[in-house]
């Protein structure tokens, strides 16, 4: 008995402690518009070689599903548009399309959510619009009658044109035309916990506005910012600024709890001479940056804490699909499994779940100082360093949960190793530490503890410098309190106690 209660203490003390090898928030679209794709039993490989932990498809391909058996790997399946009148006219239709495409495979393939539509409310069809909801509450039913519900969620996809207004987030809302329909929408995803999905592009954004200050916006870079006039929070990326427009709209209609996830958002690697953006270099700091940010696990603004679900677009280019050379250039593998750039998602990368982010960095002295943050830099520059700084091919696996520079876990920690590993990457020069003027050299070692920071200088090791000291004090980052460690001690006092006490 008292073995048995010491192992559910157990499983309970290490559920209040993130596993670095886990990033579910990172998934990714493979679309199938093209007649050169691998098996898919190769690219089931493929995904289980990345960090990648969520695959969504834009219909039901049973070989793709069957091949991501036993893989872990969640799956989100979709209704085609023309699937959804007879979905909304038959409950029986809704039931042969659970039978066909998802109880032949589930559990083994690990199906999580079922998108019915993709961008109904922008196909200007009134008729299909009308018939959303009730296709969606057709699959809702034939999932229950499998007793199923709960288990795999039911939502559909929008743009981000179905908001009226993004700008300032804080001000976002949903176009009145599409507000009576997505009223009885957001009704049955607050009822069946089922999440709001949307497509936010920067790419589009700044296809745009096409200004040198947008694109660095756009990318995660350092950049003066965009201040919430209502808030008074500047905003440092578009991303987390289009995510939060949406929070708001949800907001404005009384759903503000109902779940976002990003069902697509990406760049492309080329395009047309008269398109403003494409590019592989503009791609992977993209994507890069992206992947970096919600790894950060700082959430946005006004959804601090917690990284939003976001599925890359694409797994691989798509040669068939219709438009401009940028829709057939998404890709972030090639077609011969090789990557298009790197972003960070082999599980052998030092930014992603491999062995090295519980490991401090080591390397050659080679420069003669450390490149730490100024004083009176804000959270909000920080975090935009620190992410275009992980985006940048350096080893920020230390930082991430498990690693041993993890804690202190605030921005200007965090943000202090990611600056000085891309200064110590660099050519060592005054200007690879300046991160828009937020960043300068000390000779003061800011290695602590089994943090060492790599560099060189007259400092003395270990020096617990003010980062380190920060962790003294509850920190707030845009309204987020962020957990003190000696929290993590004293829980784990308590807990040996506890289990001393139930063995006696």
């Amino acid at each position: 008995m008292a073995i048995s209660i010491s192992l559910s203490l157990l499983l309970i003390f290490f559920s209040h402690f993130p596993s670095s090898h886990a990033e579910p928030f990172i998934g990714v679209n493979y679309g199938q518009v093209a007649n050169n794709l691998p098996p898919p039993s190769e690219t089931a490989k493929l995904l289980q070689s990345t960090s990648i932990q969520k695959v969504r498809l834009y219909g039901a391909d049973p070989a793709i599903i069957k091949a991501l058996a036993g893989t872990g790997v969640g799956i989100v399946i979709g209704a085609a548009n023309g699937d959804v009148p007879s979905l909304a006219a038959d409950p029986n239709a809704a039931t042969q399309w659970i039978n066909s495409n998802v109880l032949p495979f589930y559990p083994a393939s690990k199906i999580i959510l079922i998108t019915v539509g993709n961008e109904v409310l922008m196909s200007n069809d009134p008729n299909l619009v009308n018939q959303l909801l009730p296709a969606m509450q057709n699959v809702q039913k034939a999932l229950e009658t499998v007793s199923l519900g709960g288990k795999i969620k039911v939502s559909t996809v929008h743009a981000m044109t179905v908001l009226g207004n993004s700008e300032p987030p804080s001000s976002g809302s949903f176009a009145s035309v599409y507000q009576t329909g997505l009223k009885g929408i957001l009704q049955f995803l607050s009822d069946t916990g089922s999440p709001f999905a949307i497509n936010p592009y920067p790419f589009f954004a700044y296809q745009s506005d096409p200004r040198p200050e947008t694109l660095a916006f756009c990318l995660f870079q350092p950049n003066p910012g965009r201040p919430d006039v209502n808030t008074g929070i500047k905003y440092m990326n578009m991303f987390d600024a289009q995510v939060d427009a949406v929070h708001s709209a949800l907001k404005s209609m009384g759903f503000e709890k109902v779940e976002i996830v990003v069902a697509e958002t990406g760049w492309a690697s080329r395009g047309d001479t008269n398109e403003v953006g494409p590019s592989v270099d503009n791609a992977k700091a993209y994507n890069g940056n992206l992947i970096a940010h919600l790894r950060s696990m700082v959430g946005t603004p006004l959804m601090p804490g917690k990284s939003v679900d976001t599925y890359i677009f694409a797994l691989y280019d798509e040669n068939l699909k219709p438009g401009p050379s940028s829709e057939r250039a998404f890709g972030l593998f090639k077609t011969d499994l090789s990557m298009a750039y790197d972003v960070g998602l082999a599980k052998s990368s030092g930014s992603s779940s491999g062995n090295s982010s519980s490991q401090t960095p080591s390397g050659k002295v080679t420069s003669t100082g450390w490149c730490v943050p100024k004083k009176g830099a804000t959270d909000e520059q920080l975090q935009a360093s620190l992410d275009w700084a992980c985006g940048q091919g350096i080893d920020c696996g230390p930082i991430q949960p498990g690693g041993a520079c993890f804690e202190p876990n605030n921005v200007a920690s965090h943000a202090a190793f990611a600056m000085n590993m891309y200064f110590q990457k660099s050519p060592k020069n005054p200007a690879d530490c300046d991160f828009s003027q937020t960043a300068t050299i000390t000779s003061q070692n800011p290695s602590y503890n089994s943090c060492v920071y790599p560099g060189g200088g007259a400092g003395s090791v270990g020096v617990m410098n003010k980062y380190v000291n920060s962790d003294k004090l509850e920190r707030k980052t845009n309204g987020a309190v962020e957990p003190k460690v000696s929290f993590s001690l004293s829980f784990l006092l308590i807990f040996m106690f506890l289990i001393l006490h139930v063995d006696m």
